[in-house]
C-alpha cells in the first residue's frame, strides 16, 4: 500500500472516531432526567410494527461499507441525505440509508 492510501486510511478511520464519540456523547446527554410530564402520558397502543433503526446499526454498515472500499460511495450516501457526517442526518431517514448502504457493491 502507497503511503497516501495508508495516510486516507487513517483520516477515515479518524472520521469514524469522531463519529462514534459523538453518538456516545448523544446517548449520554439522552439520559438526562425527562419532564414528568412526558413519563405521564400514556403510550399509544399500537406499537409501530416497523423496529426503530439505532445510529449505532446505521454506522456499523457504514464503517464495514467503508473498510470494505466504498468509502467515497459512503460519503456519497451522507451528503445526498443532506450531511457530512453521520451524527447531522436525521433518524428518520435512518431506514432510507441503511437500505442505500446495503445495495453498494
Amino acid at each position: 500500500m502507497s503511503k497516501i492510501k495508508l495516510l486516507l486510511d487513517v483520516v477515515s478511520d479518524l472520521r469514524s472516531l469522531a463519529d462514534s464519540v459523538q453518538a456516545v456523547a448523544d446517548a449520554i446527554a439522552s439520559n438526562e432526567p425527562e419532564d414528568v410530564t412526558k413519563a405521564e402520558q400514556p403510550q399509544s397502543e399500537k406499537q409501530p410494527e416497523e423496529k426503530q433503526i439505532t445510529l449505532e446499526e446505521v454506522r456499523a454498515v457504514l464503517a464495514e461499507k467503508s473498510h470494505d472500499g466504498f468509502t467515497a460511495e459512503v460519503r456519497t450516501l451522507l451528503q445526498k441525505y443532506g450531511a457530512s457526517k453521520l451524527s447531522e442526518i436525521d433518524p428518520s431517514k435512518y431506514a432510507a440509508l441503511l437500505a442505500d448502504a446495503k445495495g453498494l457493491k
